[in-house]
């Protein structure tokens, strides 16, 4: 999309905003309502019902209060990650997405109108005091979140370091709320971690796409290949409970593994949200087999690279399905510093594939088996909240297809990672029929 297309974009939606409390003011907000009447007849009932409530009713209310509220009820009917965001979570949004911001360290989404957890951010309060995705937060700090929106609730989370917040959770198969009283932090968020697992065989975990993502990527390839001695037998990428981010560094970080060719595209109503991504031979590592580990917390972005990895046979995709969003945001910064988060396109895998409502099915399922003493009801298979389980999703472009039953599937409950593990051993194997054929 091109910086003049997207402004014009963004003067049109302002000029909307404008509008609705406005009267018309010149030729081109009068272009903006040329596209249909039935439009304009139902901003006339907007605008009466605007000066009743600011007559009548029993308070003065703020202008601006009023606005935002219709604003904010006209994107909760959308889909729900078309949000709208005042000044203030705006200005977060922007920091969040260069990786420091206070608060608890949770990704978290409505799903049938109650605030779920898609998954906490690795080593933060939340992760450490034990949320775990599917939980439903009821409460904050003692306020029921019934009703509450998603911006409204990641308000009241964020907050300074060392200040405390109590979350309600409702968890399936706990009879009773469970209480977190959880101390905010600043939320460092490193996207990359690396290790050498064994001899010639890299772990390199994702925990989100950030500005830095990709560049820290290929900083970690580089130091993992330095100490292979330049033999690379084989590497391990982690996406699990990655939220996404970016779509930029996914494509970057998919880039990285494939010589060329489609990684994603998207596909929407206007010709510029119509994108094309593609792979270039540059710097990339191949030469050795690659393992990719997802998990139901595996979304967005995450689902780009393990989408375009599976489709170009570049990675084994292993562990449980994804999330399943496979739709675009545009962030779009408005006059005010508001701003909007608005779905506008969805992406599809290389081989066309939609994951929107559907995920991405690993080709080896390893389900995660938590160890006894951290779970809370041990008994109980823990509910797992996917893209499709939220109120309002889009829905799916085609049907999903029967799982294949020659499908391999393994439980190991006496190992602590399951799917770390199972990984590691296919490398291994890789490796022994390498030297042996």
């Amino acid at each position: 999309m091109s910086r003049l297309h997207k402004r014009h974009k963004i003067i049109l939606l302002t000029a909307l905003v404008l509008a609705m409390g406005i009267a018309f003011l010149g030729e081109p907000i009068h272009k903006v309502f040329a596209v249909t009447e039935n439009t304009y007849r139902n901003l006339k009932i907007f605008t009466h019902v605007l000066d009743v409530v600011q007559e009548n009713y029993v308070e003065e209310v703020e202008p601006k209060t009023l606005l935002y509220g219709a604003i904010k009820g006209m994107l909760e009917t959308l889909d729900p990650h078309s949000t709208f965001m005042p000044p203030e979570i705006y200005k977060e949004l922007q920091v969040e997405t260069r990786g420091s911001f206070g608060g608890l360290g949770i990704e978290i989404t409505i799903r049938d109108g109650v605030l779920t957890v898609i998954s906490p951010i690795e080593d933060t309060p939340a992760a450490r005091a034990g949320v775990k995705s599917g939980d439903q937060i009821m409460k904050i700090d003692g306020e029921s979140t019934k009703n509450m929106s998603l911006m409204d609730s990641v308000k009241k989370m964020r907050g300074p370091k060392g200040a405390k917040i109590t979350i309600s959770i409702r968890r399936k198969g706990v009879p009773e709320l469970l209480d977190f009283t959880i101390t905010r932090d600043i939320i460092q968020i490193k996207s990359v971690r690396f290790r050498m697992l064994d001899k010639g065989i890299g772990y390199i975990r994702l925990t989100s796409f950030q500005e830095k993502t990709a560049a820290d990527l290929r900083n970690a390839m580089d130091e993992l290949i330095r100490q292979a001695e330049g033999k690379m037998g084989g590497l391990i990428l982690d996406v699990r409970n990655n939220p996404g981010g970016l779509l930029d560094q996914a494509v970057e970080v998919a880039d990285a593994f494939i010589e060329s060719g489609l990684v994603v595209y998207t596909d929407g109503r206007i010709p510029s949200q119509k994108m094309k991504f593609k792979a270039t031979k540059k710097n990339t590592y191949t030469g050795f087999p690659l393992v990719v580990i997802v998990n139901n917390g595996s979304a967005s972005a995450s689902e780009i690279v393990a989408g375009a990895l599976q489709d170009h046979h570049r990675a084994v995709i292993l562990g449980t399905k994804t999330f399943g969003k496979g739709s675009v945001q545009t962030i779009i910064p408005l006059e005010d510093g508001s701003g909007l988060r608005l779905t506008t396109s969805r992406y599809f895998t290389p081989n066309g594939k939609s994951i929107q409502a559907v995920g991405i099915k690993p080709d080896i399922v390893v389900e995660q088996i938590e160890r006894q003493e951290e779970s809370a009801v041990p008994s109980k298979t823990p509910h797992l909240v996917r893209e499709r389980d939220l109120e309002r999703h889009l829905e799916p472009q085609e049907s999903e297809p029967e799982v294949p039953k020659d499908m391999e599937k393994e439980q190991k409950p006496e190992i602590q990672d399951a799917q770390l593990e199972r990984a590691l051993e296919m490398l291994k194997s890789w490796r022994i029929f390498a030297t042996t054929m």
